[in-house]
């Protein structure tokens, strides 16, 4: 008899925790369990439909950082969509910036940070880099001061996004000539919604 009751305490604080919640508030236990209380939920939730509870990991972890590292801009590629590659990744967490693309898709609905600096080098030419949702500018950045050997293209954002939103850079103006290895396009998410 006492093996029924020692599976029934757990259940019946963890029902406790969640009648004390609202519909939109999750309840994080130690560990990486993330419990979340549902009035009405879906049968793909988790856990059990008739006690309203759902249970994702907590482990869903999202972050980037990539580098150029090349001199120049290949031609066949930024001819045609004037994306600004990122061939080094050095954080990935996730998988969900494609470095043959140098695209970030969102895996999940949420708030998202990201930030970017492209370094010109030795170039007279004025650069115009903007930060890409799907195929729409959110924000950009210049650089194009003639008398200055070094010079960044830099922003940061917040960005609420949703599943399978793209993130990237885009040339909007000039041309990229050196830079490389000082230019880097990093974002993360801050938390799901």
């Amino acid at each position: 008899m006492r093996a029924p009751l020692l599976l029934l305490v757990p259940l019946v604080v963890l029902l406790g925790c969640c009648g004390a919640q609202n519909d939109t508030e999750p309840v994080l236990l130690e560990g990486k369990c993330l419990v979340v209380c549902d009035s009405s939920p879906s049968a793909e939730s988790g856990v059990s439909a008739s006690l309203g509870i759902s249970v994702r990991s907590a482990g869903g972890s999202v972050a980037f950082s990539a580098v150029r590292g090349t001199n120049h801009e290949p031609s066949e590629m930024s001819n045609k969509s004037m994306t600004i590659y990122f061939d080094q990744v050095l954080v990935n967490v996730g998988n969900h910036f494609d470095s043959k693309r140098s695209v970030f898709k969102a895996p999940r609905r949420g708030i998202y940070s990201f930030c970017f600096h492209v370094v010109k080098v030795y170039n007279r030419q004025t650069i115009q880099v903007n930060l890409m949702q799907n195929e729409y500018p959110v924000i950009s950045a210049f650089a194009g001061d003639q008398d200055v050997t070094r010079e960044a293209a830099s922003n940061g954002v917040l960005l609420h996004l949703e599943r399978e939103d793209r993130v990237y850079l885009k040339l909007e103006r000039g041309t990229l000539m050196g830079g490389w290895k000082y230019s880097t396009f990093s974002g993360f998410l801050v938390f799901p919604l």
